[in-house]
């Protein structure tokens, strides 16, 4: 299967401002690509590029004052099957982690484990470990967080999110991650794109989506508490420990959103 996706967002600024920008695919995903996946920048304005700490591809500009745009929009390949179903994956004791995993044990801006690590016990100490400990979570916190757009906040936190109970996917995400960090399973939190493939279509307007990922059995599988069943279509941008780390743009001055679109539809096969 081939998917065409991108972006379109549109900003007013008073002043030149610099702008860190992460909407580039993955670099896991670079030999997938059918087409460059390119920055286009409307006025035209010269960029860096380079990868940050985490491995994923960034972009610095200067935007110009008055309205500055940011687009894309290309075909990746995909293999059109859902995300994994790891029911034998087990948990691994922390000593025989692997040393780049353990970052991912530890408290991170939006994810304070370490507050919740009395409710993830008490809630699921009696769990098996492993996959199945995983999936408790993941469908816990699908149940207690109700979805909604008026309730998106850029500062809102794991330890928030169970407190208030309602948010967005990276809410769902990062309460995800806390929970598991908190039973020492190592997650990182994922952006990209995720369009309604083999889903009923939305009535919401396309956005980036959040999920996160878990260390089991020696490697790193899906979880997606928002969504809770496997999807098809994922187009991964960015990995870090939570959204602190692959915000889509940051800019360091003033400025206006006005306009955000997002794509990723299928491509229908030739007849």
């Amino acid at each position: 299967m081939q998917i065409r996706f991108g972006y379109s967002l549109s900003y007013d600024f008073e002043q030149p401002t610099p702008m860190i920008v992460t909407l580039n695919v993955h670099y896991s995903r670079a030999s997938d690509l059918v087409g460059p996946d390119t920055m286009i920048t409307s006025p035209s304005t010269s960029y860096v590029s380079y990868r940050d700490g985490f491995g994923n591809w960034c972009n610095r500009v200067v935007a110009p004052a008055g309205r500055f745009q940011i687009r894309a929009d290309s075909v990746v390949n995909g293999s059109g099957m859902a995300d994994e179903v790891a029911t034998q994956a087990r948990q691994h004791p922390v000593e025989e982690l692997p040393q780049e995993t353990l970052i991912y044990l530890l408290p991170s801006r939006y994810c304070e484990n370490d507050k919740l690590s009395d409710t993830a016990w008490r809630l699921f100490g009696n769990t098996p470990e492993g996959w199945e400990r995983v999936q408790a979570i993941s469908h816990w916190v699908h149940d207690h967080i109700s979805f909604g757009y008026q309730w998106a906040r850029p500062t809102k936190t794991a330890a928030e999110a169970l407190e208030e109970g309602r948010g967005v996917c990276r809410d769902y995400a990062h309460l995800g991650i806390a929970l598991c960090r908190a039973m020492n399973i190592p997650a990182r939190y994922c952006t990209g794109y995720l369009g309604d493939i083999g889903v009923a279509p939305s009535a919401d307007p396309m956005d980036f989506s959040g999920w996160f990922e878990v260390f089991l059995s020696g490697s790193w599988l899906t979880v997606d508490p928002r969504n809770l069943v496997p999807r098809v279509g994922r187009i991964l941008i960015a990995r870090g420990r939570d959204a602190a780390d692959v915000a889509i743009t940051t800019t360091f001055g003033p400025n206006v959103l006005r306009d955000f679109q997002v794509w990723a539809d299928e491509i229908p096969a030739a007849p």
